[in-house]
């Protein structure tokens, strides 16, 4: 599985690209409103610091300024993967991007129903999120291998990509579930490194090793 920040601080960003482990990032206009900076100029940015796919939302609701607003984010980076809503707009929009070589990135998906929808429409990624369903009572994670399977059924090349993981197990439950890629903020993937046996058994080398020279008779 790959591993998306979801994040548009520069400040993560570096330190998940200094680890080696992240390969690519996901933005929303929440996010890069945390920034201060207008989407552009964020995102160019973002594409300057992770070689990977960079998912850049639309703030347009109707096809035609999705359509504007998206080739022009396209035209950044090549890696850049334009993002649009699970809407009959966006799905419209991702239609014509599809066909015009865009890569898409359809996000609030909160059903299977709507993730063939976008499979259907030529998407890149469809962006089901695991966390939200689980704050209304669904089952965020059994979405996500609703959509494996049934894209899995039909041969349709759309990637899942977890997305609202919240912690270490859903991170390790979209692995498992066959999610092409997790999306997460920076604190989870911090915490993905974390286990007390981890720090314990570190502790304990350091200490023999310390002992086992401190106790050798010095050469003379």
């Amino acid at each position: 599985m790959r591993f998306f920040l979801d994040t548009a601080n520069l400040e993560e960003l570096k330190a998940g690209a200094r680890w080696g482990v992240v390969d690519g990032v996901t933005t929303n206009p929440s996010l890069i409103a945390k920034e201060g900076v207008p989407i552009e100029e964020q995102v160019r940015k973002i594409c300057d610091i992770v070689n990977g796919d960079i998912s850049a939302e639309v703030l347009a609701t109707d096809t035609e300024g999705m359509l504007t607003e998206g080739r022009k984010l396209a035209k950044i980076h090549k890696n850049i993967v334009v993002k649009v809503p699970l809407t009959r707009d966006g799905i419209r929009a991702c239609s014509v991007f599809s066909r015009e070589g865009i890569r898409v990135n359809v996000t609030l998906c909160f059903s299977a129903g709507q993730a063939i929808l976008a499979a259907k429409a030529g998407a890149y990624f469809v962006s089901p999120f695991v966390g939200r369903l689980d704050d209304t009572g669904w089952n965020g994670m059994e979405l996500i291998r609703d959509i494996v399977q049934i894209y899995k059924n039909y041969g349709y090349t759309t990637q899942v990509l977890a997305a609202s993981l919240r912690h270490s197990m859903h991170v390790i439950d979209a692995a498992k579930a066959g999610a092409h890629i997790g999306t997460m903020p920076f604190k989870v993937l911090d915490a993905l490194f974390n286990h007390p046996l981890t720090d314990k058994g570190l502790d304990q080398f350091l200490k023999d090793y310390a002992k086992a020279f401190q106790d050798a008779p010095v050469a003379r």
